[in-house]
């Protein structure tokens, strides 16, 4: 498998806690050395390990808000 280089450019804030630690984050992600996308993953404490997460783009987030709100 190869390797998967990241960078957390923006914390954008915690979703949830698991009782051994694990935050549900979104945030701006640069993966590989590509332009930050908006990122929704588990992450363990101190960022070492990773669950399987979604990557969107602006325009998706965008539209992911909109259908949010609509859930009113």
């Amino acid at each position: 498998m190869a390797d998967i280089n990241y960078e957390i450019t923006a914390h954008l804030g915690v979703l949830s806690e698991s009782p051994k630690g694990w935050t549900k984050e979104l945030n701006l992600v640069s993966w590989n050395g590509r332009d930050p996308k908006y990122d929704i993953r588990d992450w363990a404490p101190g960022k070492e390990k990773m669950g399987k997460g979604i990557t969107l783009t602006k325009e998706e987030a965008v539209e992911l808000q909109t259908l949010l709100h609509s859930l009113d």
